[in-house]
């Protein structure tokens, strides 16, 4: 893991100069603390930046920005390319001159000029963001990994064409004026971050999972996806045919245990220690035991607990855990105080903010980790989306089909319309009913029940926190959408349009699929690559440690999408084929126990001297001034939680974030 950053000038005779590009680097330093370097074109039009993290060919000759051999083709990279040695091989075969060891960067040099960029993305597997020169063609190109595991931000000027793994990088360019972007902010309250391409900063971008973007020397953008998560990718048709029931469970046990298999082996290659985040439940259990049986040391294994609300830590399965496979294993417990020492570092190393608070404990896991001299950790993101782990998931599921389709089925649009507004207006006298209200609403309108398994302000408590009267008009140049990049409708005050755009797209071409993967098709488009996987990627590599996904390998997402809701949730049981395919493996009790989740006692600290810390800080931040919102309803969502009217949290650490990034980075008060 790296950072990338880079320069294409678009104006003419413009030269780049070596300090910008130096400064645009040097903000990523903690991605990057073993080197740096950056390469320029010899008219100062293109140039590439990279700091490194020493994990695959540690030798300088593996650093970057590489080129081929003639220096026609650079390229900056920021990942890893699990399947590299095969590739070398054959590239090797077909007269390719390597003049690495073993670097999996000079795979990308040389692919792209054996295959191009359409065949290098089809043969590669691995989590990356990278962008490579072609001086003959004059083309930039830029492409992220297939599920999103590796972030890539960018601005589309007129005098220049910037880009960098973090925003910070991108902010360094002297072109780019800072200010809050509307249309994303009025997204991220709704979902806890923005959806791509859209970020909170006006005029940067972040391209999504699973595409790629070109850039002329005239500057116009050229993008597509180059994948995505649908099903029909992994079993033929007809190969279940005829099968038993127990015939079909086999077949589908056995696919995920090999393909996970495969997962966690390729993300062991690494030329230094690594080790698991270990939360004693399915995921980081089963990461521990594969890699116990493929390694000749003990694995070490990382978790964390709160010292002052002990219920939500789950110290003892982890411990269990440790001990059956024999791992060194580390933890560390934290309170509210080392999170409120940590809150301007988290500022700063989010970029725009992750209204998630697993950024907190997350944080201190990864210190740990680094602190025993850790460079690469597994972790176990990706595998309840795919199998069905959330018990919001089974809430989701069973509404859809006790009430949700009998009611649109049944009820005409008329007297749906009339129950909506019945339950909004109950709302407003009992918020607790909000979520309810908000259902009624979307089944009144026409609208999908299922938007995000991680919702902030919906829409029926949004309306009582915006001011409409603000301009929450988005502005983007008109080259992003007319590549089709960014869909206009993401531009209007209607978070609606963001989980259309998904599954209109989805619908055409697999129609009929059930609602369950339906659900993980959208959490793939954002909630997985925006949020969760974000949120990894910022805080470990903050402490420059490098985070890999062993359940988002894509041959292990591709089987998955083609195995039906009925198979995943059988029996009515949540990650059904997941525990049949790690039953003995891991213990029982560990497959069989409730799920607690990754969590922080926010609540609770919101409740004491953090809240009125928090409200304080929200209440006088410079976004307020600016009118979006209404400050009567916000100062009664603290008021309501301090005093145990209800549970507001989620709702305060959204706002808390969001104004804390605008005084930070956009007001200017303590950026660095």
């Amino acid at each position: 893991m790296c950072g990338i950053a880079g320069i294409f000038s678009l104006r003419a005779g413009a030269r780049i100069e070596p300090s910008v590009l130096r400064h645009m680097r040097d903000t990523m330093v903690h991605r990057g603390p073993d080197g740096g370097n950056i390469w320029l074109s010899a008219d100062h039009a293109v140039g590439l930046a990279h700091r490194r993290l020493s994990i695959i060919d540690l030798s300088n000759s593996a650093d970057q920005p590489m080129s081929n051999e003639d220096g026609t083709v650079w390229v900056t990279f920021n990942g890893e390319i699990y399947n590299h040695a095969g590739l070398r091989n054959t590239l090797a075969a077909a007269g390719h001159q390597f003049r690495t060891d073993h670097s999996d960067t000079e795979v990308l040099v040389h692919g792209y000029e054996q295959w191009g960029l359409d065949g290098l993305l089809e043969r590669i597997a691995g989590d990356y963001a990278f962008a490579i020169w072609d001086a003959q063609r004059r083309v930039l190109s830029l492409a992220r990994d297939r599920v999103g595991v590796k972030p890539l931000y960018f601005h589309a000027g007129a005098g220049a064409f910037v880009f960098g793994s973090e925003i910070k990088a991108v902010l360094a360019h002297p072109d780019v004026v800072r200010d809050v972007e509307p249309a994303a902010m009025y997204h991220y309250l709704s979902f806890l971050t923005t959806p791509a391409p859209l970020t909170m900063f006006r005029g940067i971008y972040k391209l999504p999972a699973g595409h790629l973007l070109q850039v002329n020397a005239d500057g116009r953008l050229h993008a597509r996806r180059y994948w995505d998560a649908v099903p029909g990718r992994a079993i033929p048709p007809g190969e279940l045919a005829g099968l038993d029931d127990g015939a079909i469970e086999s077949f589908y046990v056995q696919g995920i245990r090999t393909r996970l298999e495969q997962a966690i082996e390729r993300r062991m290659m690494s030329d230094v220690p690594f080790g698991v985040f270990l939360s004693g439940g399915i995921d980081s259990s089963t990461n521990v035991a594969l890699m116990s049986r493929l390694m000749d040391r003990p694995v070490d294994t990382f978790t964390v607990g709160f010292k002052d609300y002990r219920h939500l830590n789950e110290l003892e399965y982890a411990d269990q855990v440790a001990r059956r496979f024999h791992t060194r294993h580390h933890q560390i417990l934290i309170d509210e105080a080392d999170m409120v020492g940590y809150l301007g570092d988290l500022i700063h190393h989010q970029d725009e903010p992750i209204a998630d608070w697993v950024c907190i404990p997350l944080y201190f896991v990864s210190k740990l980790a680094r602190d025993h001299g850790v460079t690469v950790i597994q972790v176990g993101e990706g595998s309840d989306e795919q199998f069905c782990g959330y018990a919001s998931y089974m809430g989701y599921l069973r509404l859809y089909h006790r009430y949700w389709q009998p009611y649109r089925r049944w009820l005409p649009q008329p007297l749906r319309r009339l129950a909506a507004l019945a339950a909004l207006g109950a709302a407003r006298l009992q918020p607790g009913l909000d979520i309810y209200a908000d259902i009624a609403d979307r089944a009144a309108r026409g609208r999908e029940h299922f938007w995000s398994g991680a919702m902030v302000f919906w829409d029926t408590v949004k309306r009582r926190l915006i001011n409409p009267a603000a301009d929450w008009t988005g502005a983007v140049p008109s080259a992003l959408t007319e590549c089709g990049l960014l869909p206009p409708t993401y531009l209007e005050s209607d978070t609606f349009n963001v989980i259309h755009s998904f599954l209109e797209t989805f619908d055409t071409a697999h129609p009929g699929s059930d609602a369950l993967t339906r659900m993980i098709y959208n959490e793939f488009k954002l909630r997985l690559p925006e949020l969760l996987l974000m949120r990894v990627d910022k805080i470990t590599m903050s402490e420059s440690l490098e985070a890999r996904v062993p359940f988002l390998d894509h041959e292990l997402v591709e089987f998955t999408m083609d195995i039906p809701e009925t198979w995943k949730t059988r029996h009515g049981t949540a990650k059904y084929l997941l525990k049949r395919a790690v039953a003995g493996l891991i213990p029982d009790n560990i497959i069989e126990r409730r799920k607690m989740g990754f969590g922080a006692p926010m609540a609770e600290w919101l409740r004491g001297e953090f809240g009125r810390r928090a409200e304080r800080d929200v209440m006088g931040s410079e976004l307020l001034a600016r009118g979006y919102f209404k400050p009567d309803f916000v100062r009664t969502l603290f008021h309501d939680h301090r005093a145990g009217r209800r549970d507001t949290s989620l709702y305060l650490w959204t706002l808390f974030n969001l104004t804390s990034w605008y005084d930070y980075w956009i007001a200017g008060h303590g950026a660095r």
